[in-house]
């Protein structure tokens, strides 16, 4: 019994210790974006987001998967006690992944001249260049993850994550500051942003390999106790006769089971790999038609501009995907148990709690956005270029949170491939939607067609979880009282900012005061609305960590809250 409650502890606090990392590690390489912007300016910010999905890509290519997988076998060996399957498994898997990497970093750096021709822009050269010695290094910092993790040791993943982010966002600020400083181009500028990814690479295996030789060393004074004891039965009992057969049949014996190992590592990884390119996918759709629906006038570097005036909101949408993404996994082992004792009850329970939560914060943070557009466009990025279109983006986080959080749902039923088919199906929609909107609307046609491909992703997650929970939401729950409570929103923002604009004067600190009560006025103003509404029961903001039990019994005094 305390057996189990150790492992359970453990598996919580890795749990923890990796959720932490990861949502730390996502903030340094979402809001490093805006730095990125600021002192580059919009084609180095475009340059930069035309690149970074293609090197996505094929670092998921290279990596995805197999952490996982190592992970699995490293801990069946382990509980069996097997030391030197633990290590045939690490080596193969990291020679597999190195082959991988270094397949992928030549395909990037020799084949950039191609790349930047199929996308549209020789302006990528150097930055597809920068970006390709990453895969050297973050793909055997993969390998070892996935064996610290099979042991259920979570700190040096955290660790390793974190310090990879924050050194390569440091080398990138570093560089940017260095390249613009000797008036370089927006071409060699980009280039030495993507440069942090490999310095940034490079650091996180150093702190891998640092992890690695602490525990083998342990694990040498830990077994040289046991040999000193051992050599002493070894000098008194007979050998067996030699056999000079044995070093041959030992190497095709070892040669074949190497083989059998590789082939079961790709069996495993390569589901959860096509399941990790879905989002890139997407992603990666803008990356092969913007540049080149943008450059009707042979002006690479005014197309490079465009798109970078797209993204400016796309680092917002993608904070919003985050938290959802986080806070989904929470989700996926409380449904897998319910799922196998058969508990439909339950399961409907829970299905519908997330549903409703996911739904009113993304459609409250899409609100939120689209409404202050202007001022945070403005806080962040100095100018108020491109609001249209950031306010379009904005809308992409509620089908976005939808789709991350019905994705996790369905995996914890069981159902992992149609929510990365799914997501196929919604990539080829925003690419056929950018063919025929980006012409006529420019970059705002392309933020309409993401909002269509994610809403059709999250239709077809959403129909198929209905199914498999057999829920019935009512049309007034889901669609109208929302509803009501964004207006409630939208009311109280508009107010707030005809307010503004009269009494304060234009410019970026006007802007990020009127951003930030923004937010929170809007936030209060949703929550309040939904709790009146009972969109929110007070039983489920009761539970909150924390913040909880205080908030329901403010909103009681207030007869906000029954």
């Amino acid at each position: 019994m305390n057996e189990d409650r150790n492992t359970t502890s453990r598996l919580l606090k890795g749990a923890a210790v990796l959720s932490l990392a990861a949502i730390v590690s996502k903030l340094l390489g979402t809001l490093q974006k805006i730095p990125l912007q600021n002192i580059g300016g919009d084609g180095v910010f475009g340059i930069y987001n035309t690149v970074y999905p293609f090197y996505t890509i094929l670092l998921t290519l290279a990596t995805a998967g197999f952490p996982t997988v190592v992970s699995k076998f490293v801990a069946e060996r382990h509980a069996l006690g097997e030391e030197a399957g633990k290590r045939a498994v690490l080596r193969i898997a990291s020679v597999v992944m190195v082959a991988l990497g270094a397949a992928g970093c030549l395909l990037m750096y020799f084949g950039a001249p191609l790349l930047a021709a199929w996308i549209g822009s020789s302006q990528l050269i150097p930055a597809l260049r920068s970006a390709a010695p990453a895969l050297l290094f973050v793909p055997l910092s993969a390998s070892l993850r996935g064996y610290f993790q099979g042991l259920q040791n979570m700190t040096p993943t955290a660790v390793s994550q974190v310090t990879e982010q924050a050194v390569r966002v440091a080398v990138m600020i570093g560089l940017l500051f260095y390249f613009t400083g000797i008036g370089g181009s927006e071409a060699v500028i980009a280039g030495g942003a993507l440069a942090g990814s490999a310095v940034g690479g490079a650091a996180g295996l150093a702190v891998m390999l640092l992890y690695w030789k602490g525990y083998r060393k342990r694990e040498t004074t830990g077994r040289s106790g046991r040999k000193r004891g051992d050599s002493a039965l070894a000098e008194v009992q007979p050998g067996p006769a030699r056999d000079e057969s044995v070093p041959a049949l030992i190497t095709v014996g070892k040669a074949n089971a190497d083989r059998g190992l590789i082939r079961e590592l790709f069996r495993y990884a390569i589901p959860i790999c096509l399941a990790s390119l879905a989002i890139p996918l997407l992603n990666l759709v803008d990356t092969f038609t913007l540049p080149r629906l943008l450059n009707n006038g042979g002006d690479e570097l005014r197309a490079m501009v465009e798109v970078g005036v797209y993204n400016r909101g796309i680092p917002l949408v993608q904070l919003v995907t985050m938290l959802a993404s986080s806070l989904s996994v929470l989700f996926i082992p409380v449904l897998a148990e319910m799922n196998l004792r058969g508990d439909r009850e339950g399961i409907a329970k829970q299905t519908g709690l997330a549903l409703r939560w996911f739904w009113l914060i993304g459609l409250a943070a899409s609100a939120g956005l689209a409404l202050l557009a202007e001022p945070i466009n403005v806080m962040l990025y100095e100018d108020n270029t491109g609001t249209g279109t950031f306010a379009w983006l904005a809308w992409t986080a509620a089908p976005g949170a939808l789709v991350t959080i019905t994705a996790a749902l369905l995996q914890g039923l069981g159902v992992v491939r149609a929510p990365a088919v799914h997501l196929l199906a919604a990539a080829a929609l925003k690419a056929l939607l950018n063919a025929l909107l980006v012409p006529r609307l420019g970059i705002s046609g392309a933020a309409i067609a993401g909002i269509a491909a994610y809403a059709v992703a999250a239709a077809l997650n959403l129909a198929l979880l209905l199914r498999r929970a057999g829920l019935r939401p009512r049309l007034r729950d889901a669609a109208v009282r929302p509803a009501a409570a964004v207006l409630a929103m939208a009311a109280a923002v508009a107010l707030l900012r005809l307010a503004g604009d009269a009494a304060l004067p234009p410019g970026r600190l006007a802007a990020l005061a009127e951003s930030v009560l923004g937010v929170l006025l809007g936030a209060a103003v949703f929550a309040a609305a939904a709790v009146r509404l009972r969109l929110i029961g007070g039983a489920e903001l009761a539970a909150l960590p924390r913040v909880g039990p205080k908030l329901a019994s403010a909103l009681r005094k207030l007869r906000l809250l029954r």
